[in-house]
Protein backbone atom coordinates (compact mmCIF):
# COMPACT_ATOMS: atom_id res chain seq x y z
CA UNK A 1 0.00 0.00 0.00
CA UNK A 2 2.80 2.43 0.93
CA UNK A 3 4.63 1.75 -2.33
CA UNK A 4 1.42 2.35 -4.30
CA UNK A 5 0.90 5.74 -2.66
CA UNK A 6 4.54 6.65 -3.30
CA UNK A 7 4.23 5.75 -6.99
CA UNK A 8 1.06 7.85 -7.33
CA UNK A 9 2.83 10.79 -5.67
CA UNK A 10 5.82 10.31 -7.98
CA UNK A 11 3.57 10.52 -11.06
CA UNK A 12 2.35 13.85 -9.71
CA UNK A 13 5.94 15.00 -9.19
CA UNK A 14 6.89 14.06 -12.75
CA UNK A 15 4.10 16.18 -14.17
CA UNK A 16 4.84 18.99 -11.71
CA UNK A 17 8.48 19.27 -12.87
CA UNK A 18 7.79 18.73 -16.59
CA UNK A 19 4.39 20.25 -17.46
CA UNK A 20 4.69 18.83 -20.95
CA UNK A 21 4.44 15.50 -22.75
CA UNK A 22 7.25 16.35 -25.21
CA UNK A 23 10.18 14.97 -23.18
CA UNK A 24 8.27 13.01 -20.55
CA UNK A 25 10.04 9.77 -21.51
CA UNK A 26 13.42 11.28 -20.68
CA UNK A 27 12.13 12.65 -17.36
CA UNK A 28 10.71 9.25 -16.35
CA UNK A 29 13.87 7.44 -17.46
CA UNK A 30 16.00 9.89 -15.46
CA UNK A 31 13.87 9.37 -12.35
CA UNK A 32 14.15 5.59 -12.72
CA UNK A 33 17.92 5.79 -13.17
CA UNK A 34 18.29 8.05 -10.13
CA UNK A 35 16.20 5.68 -8.05
CA UNK A 36 18.27 2.73 -9.27
CA UNK A 37 21.44 4.51 -8.24
CA UNK A 38 20.04 5.38 -4.82
CA UNK A 39 19.08 1.73 -4.29
CA UNK A 40 22.77 1.02 -3.74
CA UNK A 41 22.63 3.41 -0.77
CA UNK A 42 19.21 2.86 0.84
CA UNK A 43 18.49 -0.71 -0.47
CA UNK A 44 14.68 -0.30 -0.49
CA UNK A 45 12.49 0.98 -3.34
CA UNK A 46 10.27 3.22 -1.18
CA UNK A 47 13.02 5.50 0.06
CA UNK A 48 14.88 5.44 -3.28
CA UNK A 49 11.79 6.70 -5.13
CA UNK A 50 10.97 9.36 -2.52
CA UNK A 51 14.54 10.68 -2.45
CA UNK A 52 14.60 10.78 -6.24
CA UNK A 53 11.33 12.72 -6.28
CA UNK A 54 12.79 15.08 -3.70
CA UNK A 55 15.81 15.65 -5.94
CA UNK A 56 13.58 16.33 -8.97
CA UNK A 57 11.60 18.93 -7.00
CA UNK A 58 14.88 20.58 -5.90
CA UNK A 59 16.06 20.83 -9.51
CA UNK A 60 12.68 22.19 -10.55
CA UNK A 61 12.73 24.80 -7.79
CA UNK A 62 16.21 26.01 -8.72
CA UNK A 63 15.22 26.05 -12.39
CA UNK A 64 12.10 28.13 -11.69
CA UNK A 65 14.20 30.69 -9.81
CA UNK A 66 16.68 30.90 -12.67
CA UNK A 67 13.87 31.13 -15.24
CA UNK A 68 12.24 33.99 -13.37
CA UNK A 69 15.47 35.98 -13.26
CA UNK A 70 17.07 35.03 -16.59
CA UNK A 71 14.33 33.70 -18.85
CA UNK A 72 16.18 30.39 -19.23
CA UNK A 73 15.97 27.06 -17.41
CA UNK A 74 18.64 25.52 -15.19
CA UNK A 75 21.37 23.41 -16.79
CA UNK A 76 24.31 21.65 -15.18
CA UNK A 77 26.90 24.18 -16.39
CA UNK A 78 25.15 26.92 -14.42
CA UNK A 79 26.76 25.64 -11.23
CA UNK A 80 30.24 27.04 -12.00
CA UNK A 81 28.61 30.49 -12.14
CA UNK A 82 28.36 30.35 -8.36
CA UNK A 83 32.14 30.84 -8.41
CA UNK A 84 31.96 33.66 -10.97
CA UNK A 85 30.10 36.28 -8.95
CA UNK A 86 26.50 35.16 -9.47
CA UNK A 87 25.67 34.32 -5.85
CA UNK A 88 27.01 37.62 -4.38
CA UNK A 89 25.13 39.47 -7.13
CA UNK A 90 21.88 37.68 -6.24
CA UNK A 91 22.38 38.36 -2.52
CA UNK A 92 22.56 42.09 -3.19
CA UNK A 93 19.98 42.38 -5.95
CA UNK A 94 17.35 39.77 -5.03
CA UNK A 95 17.39 39.06 -1.27
CA UNK A 96 13.77 37.82 -1.25
CA UNK A 97 14.56 35.24 -3.93
CA UNK A 98 17.62 34.06 -2.01
CA UNK A 99 15.51 33.78 1.16
CA UNK A 100 12.94 31.68 -0.69
CA UNK A 101 15.67 29.43 -2.10
CA UNK A 102 17.19 28.89 1.35
CA UNK A 103 13.79 28.15 2.87
CA UNK A 104 12.91 25.75 0.07
CA UNK A 105 16.29 24.04 0.35
CA UNK A 106 15.91 23.61 4.08
CA UNK A 107 12.44 22.09 3.60
CA UNK A 108 13.73 19.58 1.05
CA UNK A 109 16.63 18.60 3.32
CA UNK A 110 14.19 17.97 6.18
CA UNK A 111 11.99 15.93 3.83
CA UNK A 112 15.00 13.83 2.81
CA UNK A 113 16.03 13.24 6.44
CA UNK A 114 12.46 12.26 7.33
CA UNK A 115 12.39 9.83 4.40
CA UNK A 116 15.61 8.19 5.51
CA UNK A 117 14.43 7.84 9.13
CA UNK A 118 10.74 7.04 8.85
CA UNK A 119 9.98 5.40 5.49
CA UNK A 120 11.96 2.16 5.41
CA UNK A 121 10.77 -0.58 3.07
CA UNK A 122 11.73 -4.18 2.48
CA UNK A 123 15.32 -4.45 1.16
CA UNK A 124 16.01 -5.57 -2.38
CA UNK A 125 18.77 -8.06 -3.07
CA UNK A 126 21.96 -6.91 -4.76
CA UNK A 127 21.31 -8.89 -7.96
CA UNK A 128 17.98 -7.14 -8.54
CA UNK A 129 19.51 -3.75 -7.78
CA UNK A 130 22.24 -4.36 -10.38
CA UNK A 131 19.64 -5.51 -12.93
CA UNK A 132 17.45 -2.49 -12.21
CA UNK A 133 20.41 -0.10 -12.55
CA UNK A 134 21.56 -1.65 -15.86
CA UNK A 135 18.07 -1.58 -17.35
CA UNK A 136 17.49 2.01 -16.19
CA UNK A 137 20.80 3.11 -17.72
CA UNK A 138 19.89 1.57 -21.10
CA UNK A 139 16.45 3.21 -20.99
CA UNK A 140 17.96 6.58 -20.08
CA UNK A 141 20.43 6.46 -22.99
CA UNK A 142 17.64 5.43 -25.38
CA UNK A 143 15.32 8.17 -24.13
CA UNK A 144 18.05 10.81 -24.47
CA UNK A 145 18.78 9.70 -28.01
CA UNK A 146 15.06 9.66 -28.89
CA UNK A 147 14.65 13.17 -27.47
CA UNK A 148 17.06 14.57 -30.05
CA UNK A 149 19.90 15.21 -27.64
CA UNK A 150 20.98 18.50 -26.08
CA UNK A 151 20.26 20.45 -29.26
CA UNK A 152 16.51 19.85 -29.03
CA UNK A 153 16.48 21.31 -25.52
CA UNK A 154 18.38 24.43 -26.59
CA UNK A 155 15.46 25.26 -28.88
CA UNK A 156 13.03 25.28 -25.94
CA UNK A 157 15.39 26.83 -23.39
CA UNK A 158 13.11 29.86 -23.00
CA UNK A 159 9.86 27.89 -22.74
CA UNK A 160 8.26 27.40 -19.33
CA UNK A 161 8.13 23.59 -19.43
CA UNK A 162 10.38 20.51 -19.41
CA UNK A 163 12.38 21.78 -16.43
CA UNK A 164 13.62 18.42 -15.19
CA UNK A 165 14.30 16.87 -18.60
CA UNK A 166 16.21 20.00 -19.69
CA UNK A 167 18.55 19.67 -16.73
CA UNK A 168 19.01 15.94 -17.34
CA UNK A 169 19.77 16.54 -21.03
CA UNK A 170 22.47 19.06 -20.07
CA UNK A 171 23.86 16.50 -17.62
CA UNK A 172 24.11 13.93 -20.41
CA UNK A 173 25.54 16.35 -22.97
CA UNK A 174 29.21 15.50 -23.52
CA UNK A 175 30.04 19.19 -24.05
CA UNK A 176 29.06 19.87 -20.43
CA UNK A 177 31.93 17.70 -19.26
CA UNK A 178 34.64 18.52 -21.75
CA UNK A 179 37.88 20.06 -20.51
CA UNK A 180 37.74 23.81 -20.72
CA UNK A 181 40.31 25.60 -22.83
CA UNK A 182 38.75 25.84 -26.27
CA UNK A 183 35.32 27.05 -27.31
CA UNK A 184 32.44 25.06 -28.77
CA UNK A 185 30.25 26.63 -31.45
CA UNK A 186 26.95 24.76 -31.49
CA UNK A 187 25.43 26.01 -34.76
CA UNK A 188 28.13 25.22 -37.29
CA UNK A 189 28.01 23.16 -40.48
CA UNK A 190 30.65 20.88 -41.93
CA UNK A 191 30.94 22.79 -45.22
CA UNK A 192 31.95 26.47 -45.51
CA UNK A 193 29.89 29.16 -47.23
CA UNK A 194 31.61 31.10 -50.04
CA UNK A 195 31.90 34.74 -49.00
CA UNK A 196 30.02 37.48 -50.83
CA UNK A 197 31.86 40.20 -52.69
CA UNK A 198 32.76 43.27 -50.64
CA UNK A 199 30.30 46.18 -50.84
CA UNK A 200 31.83 49.59 -51.69
CA UNK A 201 31.11 52.73 -49.66
CA UNK A 202 28.20 54.97 -50.60
CA UNK A 203 29.93 58.07 -49.29
CA UNK A 204 33.40 59.58 -48.98
CA UNK A 205 32.40 61.43 -45.81
CA UNK A 206 32.72 58.87 -43.02
CA UNK A 207 30.56 59.85 -40.02
CA UNK A 208 31.42 59.33 -36.38
CA UNK A 209 29.72 56.18 -35.10
CA UNK A 210 28.28 56.28 -31.55
CA UNK A 211 26.71 53.22 -29.94
CA UNK A 212 24.96 53.61 -26.58
CA UNK A 213 23.91 50.48 -24.73
CA UNK A 214 21.09 51.41 -22.37
CA UNK A 215 21.09 49.07 -19.41
CA UNK A 216 17.81 47.16 -18.90
CA UNK A 217 15.79 49.50 -21.13
CA UNK A 218 12.92 48.09 -23.16
CA UNK A 219 9.99 49.67 -24.96
CA UNK A 220 6.92 49.64 -22.65
CA UNK A 221 4.75 49.38 -25.75
CA UNK A 222 5.94 45.76 -26.07
CA UNK A 223 3.62 45.16 -23.09
CA UNK A 224 0.86 47.40 -24.42
CA UNK A 225 1.74 50.29 -22.09
CA UNK A 226 1.58 53.89 -23.38
CA UNK A 227 4.53 56.29 -23.39
CA UNK A 228 4.76 60.06 -23.41
CA UNK A 229 6.20 62.08 -26.33
CA UNK A 230 9.64 62.49 -24.73
CA UNK A 231 9.98 58.70 -24.38
CA UNK A 232 8.47 58.02 -27.79
CA UNK A 233 11.00 60.35 -29.44
CA UNK A 234 13.81 58.52 -27.65
CA UNK A 235 12.64 55.01 -28.57
CA UNK A 236 11.29 55.90 -32.03
CA UNK A 237 13.07 59.04 -33.32
CA UNK A 238 10.99 60.82 -35.95
CA UNK A 239 13.77 61.05 -38.51
CA UNK A 240 15.50 57.82 -37.55
CA UNK A 241 15.26 54.06 -38.04
CA UNK A 242 13.85 52.12 -35.13
CA UNK A 243 12.32 48.79 -34.19
CA UNK A 244 12.28 45.79 -31.91
CA UNK A 245 15.59 44.21 -30.98
CA UNK A 246 15.84 40.53 -30.04
CA UNK A 247 18.58 39.66 -27.53
CA UNK A 248 19.87 36.41 -25.99
CA UNK A 249 19.44 37.32 -22.33
CA UNK A 250 16.92 38.45 -19.73
CA UNK A 251 17.48 40.10 -16.37
CA UNK A 252 21.29 40.31 -16.52
CA UNK A 253 24.48 39.33 -18.31
CA UNK A 254 24.81 42.57 -20.29
CA UNK A 255 28.21 41.55 -21.64
CA UNK A 256 26.52 38.85 -23.72
CA UNK A 257 24.63 41.56 -25.62
CA UNK A 258 27.86 43.52 -25.95
CA UNK A 259 29.57 40.45 -27.36
CA UNK A 260 26.81 39.80 -29.91
CA UNK A 261 26.72 43.41 -31.08
CA UNK A 262 30.45 43.73 -31.62
CA UNK A 263 31.24 40.29 -33.05
CA UNK A 264 28.08 39.74 -35.09
CA UNK A 265 27.61 36.36 -33.39
CA UNK A 266 25.11 35.06 -30.86
CA UNK A 267 26.52 34.45 -27.41
CA UNK A 268 24.03 31.56 -27.16
CA UNK A 269 25.95 29.74 -29.91
CA UNK A 270 28.73 29.09 -27.39
CA UNK A 271 26.48 27.25 -24.92
CA UNK A 272 27.89 27.02 -21.42
CA UNK A 273 30.75 29.37 -22.34
CA UNK A 274 28.36 32.26 -23.10
CA UNK A 275 28.72 33.69 -19.60
CA UNK A 276 32.55 33.45 -19.73
CA UNK A 277 33.23 34.78 -23.24
CA UNK A 278 34.94 37.93 -21.97
CA UNK A 279 37.56 35.72 -20.31
CA UNK A 280 37.76 32.62 -22.51
CA UNK A 281 37.21 34.57 -25.72
CA UNK A 282 40.22 36.89 -25.42
CA UNK A 283 42.22 36.74 -28.66
CA UNK A 284 39.76 34.33 -30.33
CA UNK A 285 37.63 36.75 -32.40
CA UNK A 286 39.43 38.47 -35.23
CA UNK A 287 36.57 40.02 -37.18
CA UNK A 288 34.52 42.52 -35.20
CA UNK A 289 32.83 45.88 -35.62
CA UNK A 290 35.78 47.73 -33.99
CA UNK A 291 38.26 45.79 -36.16
CA UNK A 292 36.30 46.71 -39.29
CA UNK A 293 36.06 50.39 -38.36
CA UNK A 294 39.74 50.56 -37.39
CA UNK A 295 40.59 49.17 -40.84
CA UNK A 296 38.64 52.09 -42.32
CA UNK A 297 40.73 54.59 -40.37
CA UNK A 298 38.49 55.06 -37.33
CA UNK A 299 39.83 55.63 -33.83
CA UNK A 300 37.93 53.43 -31.39
CA UNK A 301 36.98 54.14 -27.78
CA UNK A 302 34.83 52.54 -25.07
CA UNK A 303 33.40 54.32 -22.03
CA UNK A 304 31.98 52.08 -19.33
CA UNK A 305 29.81 52.87 -16.31
CA UNK A 306 31.79 50.21 -14.39
CA UNK A 307 35.21 50.40 -12.80
CA UNK A 308 38.20 49.05 -14.70
CA UNK A 309 38.37 45.85 -12.65
CA UNK A 310 34.87 44.73 -13.74
CA UNK A 311 34.84 41.26 -15.30
CA UNK A 312 37.63 41.12 -17.92
CA UNK A 313 36.54 44.15 -19.92
CA UNK A 314 39.94 45.73 -20.43
CA UNK A 315 41.64 42.69 -21.92
CA UNK A 316 38.69 41.46 -23.99
CA UNK A 317 37.81 44.79 -25.56
CA UNK A 318 41.40 45.47 -26.54
CA UNK A 319 41.50 42.03 -28.18
CA UNK A 320 38.58 42.89 -30.50
CA UNK A 321 39.89 46.26 -31.64
CA UNK A 322 39.01 48.92 -29.02
CA UNK A 323 42.13 51.03 -28.68
CA UNK A 324 41.11 53.33 -25.81
CA UNK A 325 39.04 52.34 -22.76
CA UNK A 326 37.72 54.78 -20.16
CA UNK A 327 36.08 53.46 -16.99
CA UNK A 328 34.35 55.37 -14.23
CA UNK A 329 37.53 55.42 -12.14
CA UNK A 330 39.33 57.01 -15.13
CA UNK A 331 37.05 60.02 -15.75
CA UNK A 332 38.69 63.26 -14.61
CA UNK A 333 37.00 65.74 -12.21
CA UNK A 334 34.37 67.06 -11.88
CA UNK A 335 33.16 63.45 -12.35
CA UNK A 336 33.02 61.84 -8.91
CA UNK A 337 32.93 58.02 -9.13
CA UNK A 338 31.78 57.56 -5.53
CA UNK A 339 28.89 59.98 -6.00
CA UNK A 340 28.03 58.36 -9.33
CA UNK A 341 27.85 54.88 -7.83
CA UNK A 342 25.06 55.90 -5.43
CA UNK A 343 22.64 56.02 -8.40
CA UNK A 344 24.59 55.23 -11.63
CA UNK A 345 22.65 58.14 -13.12
CA UNK A 346 22.74 58.56 -16.89
CA UNK A 347 22.69 62.32 -16.33
CA UNK A 348 26.18 61.96 -14.86
CA UNK A 349 27.59 59.13 -16.93
CA UNK A 350 26.41 60.14 -20.41
CA UNK A 351 27.62 63.69 -19.82
CA UNK A 352 31.09 62.33 -18.98
CA UNK A 353 31.09 59.82 -21.87
CA UNK A 354 30.00 62.32 -24.52
CA UNK A 355 32.36 64.86 -22.97
CA UNK A 356 35.29 62.46 -23.46
CA UNK A 357 34.21 61.93 -27.07
CA UNK A 358 33.90 65.68 -27.66
CA UNK A 359 37.40 66.23 -26.29
CA UNK A 360 38.82 63.64 -28.68
CA UNK A 361 37.19 65.07 -31.82
CA UNK A 362 38.09 68.69 -31.08
CA UNK A 363 40.65 69.67 -33.70
CA UNK A 364 40.88 66.12 -35.09
CA UNK A 365 39.07 65.21 -38.31
CA UNK A 366 39.70 61.47 -37.93
CA UNK A 367 36.37 59.62 -37.74
CA UNK A 368 35.61 58.17 -34.31
CA UNK A 369 33.81 55.14 -32.92
CA UNK A 370 32.43 55.49 -29.40
CA UNK A 371 30.81 52.65 -27.46
CA UNK A 372 29.13 53.83 -24.24
CA UNK A 373 27.80 51.35 -21.66
CA UNK A 374 25.28 52.73 -19.16
CA UNK A 375 23.99 51.15 -15.92
CA UNK A 376 21.20 53.44 -14.67
CA UNK A 377 18.11 51.31 -15.21
CA UNK A 378 19.45 48.07 -13.78
CA UNK A 379 17.19 46.50 -11.16
CA UNK A 380 16.01 46.18 -8.57
CA UNK A 381 13.42 48.89 -9.14
CA UNK A 382 12.15 49.04 -5.57
CA UNK A 383 14.73 51.75 -4.86
CA UNK A 384 14.13 55.35 -5.90
CA UNK A 385 17.24 56.47 -7.79
CA UNK A 386 15.64 59.44 -9.54
CA UNK A 387 16.23 62.54 -7.40
CA UNK A 388 13.24 63.61 -5.27
CA UNK A 389 11.03 66.17 -6.99
CA UNK A 390 12.20 65.18 -10.48
CA UNK A 391 9.90 63.65 -13.11
CA UNK A 392 6.99 63.36 -10.67
CA UNK A 393 4.38 63.90 -13.39
CA UNK A 394 6.02 61.21 -15.53
CA UNK A 395 6.02 58.84 -12.57
CA UNK A 396 2.31 59.59 -12.09
CA UNK A 397 1.69 58.91 -15.79
CA UNK A 398 3.34 55.50 -15.48
CA UNK A 399 1.35 54.71 -12.35
CA UNK A 400 -1.90 55.60 -14.10
CA UNK A 401 -0.98 53.14 -16.88
CA UNK A 402 0.06 50.38 -14.46
CA UNK A 403 -0.33 50.77 -10.68
CA UNK A 404 3.06 49.34 -9.79
CA UNK A 405 5.81 51.21 -7.94
CA UNK A 406 8.60 49.26 -9.66
CA UNK A 407 7.31 50.12 -13.11
CA UNK A 408 6.91 53.78 -12.12
CA UNK A 409 10.57 53.84 -11.02
CA UNK A 410 11.65 52.19 -14.27
CA UNK A 411 9.71 54.76 -16.29
CA UNK A 412 11.08 57.71 -14.29
CA UNK A 413 14.65 56.53 -14.94
CA UNK A 414 13.81 56.06 -18.63
CA UNK A 415 12.54 59.66 -18.81
CA UNK A 416 15.72 60.95 -17.16
CA UNK A 417 17.78 59.09 -19.77
CA UNK A 418 15.67 60.50 -22.62
CA UNK A 419 15.93 64.07 -21.32
CA UNK A 420 19.68 63.71 -20.77
CA UNK A 421 20.22 62.41 -24.29
CA UNK A 422 18.16 65.22 -25.85
CA UNK A 423 20.34 67.79 -24.09
CA UNK A 424 23.61 66.10 -25.01
CA UNK A 425 22.56 65.58 -28.61
CA UNK A 426 21.76 69.29 -28.90
CA UNK A 427 25.11 70.27 -27.37
CA UNK A 428 27.04 67.87 -29.62
CA UNK A 429 25.34 69.20 -32.76
CA UNK A 430 25.84 72.80 -31.65
CA UNK A 431 29.55 72.40 -30.86
CA UNK A 432 30.36 70.34 -33.98
CA UNK A 433 27.88 71.49 -36.65
CA UNK A 434 29.97 70.26 -39.58
CA UNK A 435 30.75 66.83 -38.16
CA UNK A 436 28.30 64.08 -39.20
CA UNK A 437 27.50 61.34 -36.72
CA UNK A 438 25.40 58.18 -36.71
CA UNK A 439 24.06 57.27 -33.27
CA UNK A 440 22.67 53.85 -32.34
CA UNK A 441 20.72 53.33 -29.11
CA UNK A 442 19.60 49.93 -27.93
CA UNK A 443 18.52 48.02 -24.83
CA UNK A 444 20.77 45.18 -23.73
CA UNK A 445 18.02 43.15 -22.01
CA UNK A 446 14.80 43.53 -20.04
CA UNK A 447 14.87 43.89 -16.25
CA UNK A 448 13.38 41.20 -14.00
CA UNK A 449 10.67 43.74 -13.13
CA UNK A 450 8.86 42.95 -16.40
CA UNK A 451 7.69 39.69 -14.81
CA UNK A 452 5.47 41.89 -12.60
CA UNK A 453 4.10 43.62 -15.68
CA UNK A 454 3.16 40.31 -17.31
CA UNK A 455 1.46 39.11 -14.15
CA UNK A 456 -0.47 42.32 -13.48
CA UNK A 457 -1.64 42.68 -17.08
CA UNK A 458 -2.39 38.93 -17.30
CA UNK A 459 -0.75 38.76 -20.71
CA UNK A 460 -0.86 35.54 -22.73
CA UNK A 461 2.24 33.35 -22.62
CA UNK A 462 4.95 34.44 -25.07
CA UNK A 463 8.42 33.14 -24.28
CA UNK A 464 10.03 35.47 -26.82
CA UNK A 465 8.50 38.65 -25.37
CA UNK A 466 11.00 38.68 -22.50
CA UNK A 467 13.90 38.89 -24.98
CA UNK A 468 12.61 41.97 -26.86
CA UNK A 469 14.14 45.39 -26.29
CA UNK A 470 14.54 48.25 -28.78
CA UNK A 471 16.94 49.80 -31.24
CA UNK A 472 16.96 53.32 -32.65
CA UNK A 473 19.35 54.80 -35.22
CA UNK A 474 19.50 58.56 -35.70
CA UNK A 475 21.91 61.08 -37.16
CA UNK A 476 23.50 64.46 -36.49
CA UNK A 477 24.56 66.90 -39.24
CA UNK A 478 23.70 64.25 -41.80
CA UNK A 479 22.25 64.23 -45.30
CA UNK A 480 18.71 62.99 -44.64
CA UNK A 481 18.63 60.85 -47.79
CA UNK A 482 21.48 58.67 -46.49
CA UNK A 483 19.44 57.15 -43.65
CA UNK A 484 16.37 55.03 -44.10
CA UNK A 485 13.84 56.32 -41.55
CA UNK A 486 10.69 54.98 -39.98
CA UNK A 487 9.74 51.66 -38.45
CA UNK A 488 12.31 49.02 -39.36
CA UNK A 489 12.18 45.25 -39.30
CA UNK A 490 12.55 43.29 -36.08
CA UNK A 491 16.27 42.75 -35.70
CA UNK A 492 18.53 40.37 -33.81
CA UNK A 493 21.33 42.10 -31.93
CA UNK A 494 23.92 40.09 -33.89
CA UNK A 495 22.92 42.13 -36.97
CA UNK A 496 22.77 45.58 -35.39
CA UNK A 497 26.41 46.44 -36.13
CA UNK A 498 26.01 45.40 -39.77
CA UNK A 499 22.85 47.49 -40.19
CA UNK A 500 24.65 50.49 -38.66
CA UNK A 501 27.46 50.17 -41.23
CA UNK A 502 24.87 50.00 -44.00
CA UNK A 503 23.00 53.05 -42.73
CA UNK A 504 26.26 54.99 -42.41
CA UNK A 505 27.07 54.24 -46.06
CA UNK A 506 30.37 52.61 -45.10
CA UNK A 507 31.95 49.79 -47.10
CA UNK A 508 31.36 46.19 -46.05
CA UNK A 509 34.20 43.71 -46.28
CA UNK A 510 33.50 40.20 -47.53
CA UNK A 511 32.56 38.93 -44.07
CA UNK A 512 30.19 41.78 -43.23
CA UNK A 513 28.70 41.59 -46.74
CA UNK A 514 28.02 37.88 -46.20
CA UNK A 515 26.50 38.54 -42.79
CA UNK A 516 24.26 41.19 -44.38
CA UNK A 517 23.06 38.58 -46.88
CA UNK A 518 21.72 36.54 -43.94
CA UNK A 519 19.45 39.35 -42.77
CA UNK A 520 16.43 38.29 -44.79
CA UNK A 521 16.73 34.67 -43.70
CA UNK A 522 17.39 35.08 -39.97
CA UNK A 523 17.32 38.82 -39.25
CA UNK A 524 14.95 38.72 -36.27
CA UNK A 525 16.38 35.66 -34.54
CA UNK A 526 19.97 34.74 -35.24
CA UNK A 527 20.69 31.85 -32.88
CA UNK A 528 17.22 30.27 -33.13
CA UNK A 529 17.25 30.42 -36.92
CA UNK A 530 17.65 26.97 -38.54
CA UNK A 531 19.38 28.61 -41.52
CA UNK A 532 21.95 26.28 -43.08
CA UNK A 533 23.66 29.30 -44.71
CA UNK A 534 24.27 30.75 -41.23
CA UNK A 535 25.79 27.47 -40.04
CA UNK A 536 28.02 27.32 -43.13
CA UNK A 537 29.00 30.97 -42.58
CA UNK A 538 30.21 30.03 -39.11
CA UNK A 539 32.31 27.25 -40.63
CA UNK A 540 33.87 29.80 -42.98
CA UNK A 541 34.73 32.10 -40.07
CA UNK A 542 36.43 29.22 -38.27
CA UNK A 543 38.35 28.02 -41.33
CA UNK A 544 39.56 31.54 -42.11
CA UNK A 545 40.79 32.01 -38.56
CA UNK A 546 38.24 34.70 -37.69
CA UNK A 547 37.02 32.50 -34.81
CA UNK A 548 39.55 30.43 -32.90
CA UNK A 549 37.94 27.42 -31.22
CA UNK A 550 41.11 25.44 -30.53
CA UNK A 551 42.13 24.51 -26.97
CA UNK A 552 44.76 26.76 -25.47
CA UNK A 553 48.24 25.27 -25.73
CA UNK A 554 49.97 25.39 -22.36
CA UNK A 555 53.75 25.53 -22.25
Amino acid sequence: MTLTLILVATIGVIWFVERSFEHLKLAIAALCFSAAGLLFVVTDLERAILLTSNLAVAIFGASIVKYKHSGLKLIVTDFPLAFAGTVPFFLVQYPLAITAVLAGGASLILAAVATLLYVPGPPICLELRVLFFTTAFICLAAAYRASGGAGSFQRIAAQKRCFFSTFIASLLDRHSWRQFGGLTLSDIANDPLPLMAAVPARTLDYPDIIFIQHESIFDPRVYGLPVEPIVEAFLSPKNGLYGTLNVDIFGGGSWQSEFSLLTGLSSASFGSDAYFLFKRGVGRFHNSLPHSLAALGYKTMLTSSCRRNFLNYDEFYRSIGISELIFTDDFPPPFDVDRFETTHSDALFLKAAIGAHAKQITGDTTPRFLYALTNFNHGPHNRRLVAPGHFTSERAFATSSLPDACYAEYYARLVETAVTWNRLKFELSKCFPRRPALIVHYGDHQPVMTRRIEAKLKLPLDERRQFRTFYAIETLNYCSDRLVSGRGADLDIAFLGTVALQQAGLPLDEIFATRASLLEQCGESYFASPSERKRRFHRTLVEQGMIDLAPTVRH
